[in-house]
């Protein structure tokens, strides 16, 4: 399988914690993506994944404008051209 040039961008308001700008990463999955992406801003590794490895409850992660609905399966196969965005999830009651 070969690899897969992708966009990874963190919103304004992770950002505001780590500045990390937009990042064109090559992967296959989303855990080599955040893998990679986490280079560029190791701290931002605590705000988006918890210490068992999941997308914490908080953030949300979208591919391609779809959210991901399984918080600690990051193996979801990515394509040429896929972009993720990682945003603080809104919550209310």
């Amino acid at each position: 399988m070969s690899a897969n040039c992708v966009t990874v961008k963190f919103a304004p308001s992770l950002q505001r914690h780590v500045p990390c700008p937009d990042q064109q990463v090559v992967a296959t999955t989303l855990a080599e993506a955040l893998g990679a992406a986490f280079v560029a801003a190791p701290a931002l590794r605590h705000y988006v994944l918890d210490d068992q490895g999941a997308i914490r409850k908080h953030v949300a992660v979208f591919i391609n404008s779809l959210m991901l609905s399984k918080r600690d399966d990051l193996s979801r196969a990515l394509s040429n051209g896929d972009r993720i965005d990682i945003a603080q999830a809104l919550s209310g009651g």
